[in-house]
């Protein structure tokens, strides 16, 4: 019958890769949230202009800023261990991203998803050999 030395030691090794991972998993999953709110922030004052001479979007393009009310309420936050989200409070986000009866869609956090999503997969892919090789994002 074989013995296998070390098992204890490897075991220990094991339960706090576990726990490394979650944690890296974690930072991943926030990074990736704001990554989004910050590019819906983004796409909401590129090229807009406040005040007296600010220019409604078109719709189907994302809102163009005015009082900075909608940019400024995007954000990232952690909701769990492994969970986040990227949200925007302003008042009428939601009206704007879907539209309504009045008012065609102007999309914002739907084109920063898409945008971010082709880069979530680097980021992943990366995050993951750092855990296997023991380092930390």
């Amino acid at each position: 019958m074989a013995r296998i030395t070390g098992a204890d030691d490897h075991l220990k090794r094991l339960r706090k890769m576990t726990s490394g991972m979650r944690r890296e998993a974690g930072k991943l999953v926030y990074t990736l949230a704001d990554m989004h709110a910050t590019e819906a922030a983004l796409l909401i004052t590129s090229g807009a202009v406040s005040g007296k001479n600010h220019v409604v979007s078109t719709p189907g393009d994302a809102p163009n800023a005015d009082t900075h009310l909608l940019d400024r309420s995007v954000h990232a936050e952690r909701t769990g261990p492994l969970k986040a989200i990227s949200a925007a409070d302003a008042p009428y986000a939601a009206a704007l991203e879907f539209g309504t009866q009045k008012v065609e869609e102007r999309p914002f956090m739907r084109p920063a998803a898409k945008k971010v999503r082709k880069e979530a997969g680097s980021l992943s892919k990366a995050a993951l050999n750092m855990v296997v090789k023991g380092g930390k994002l």
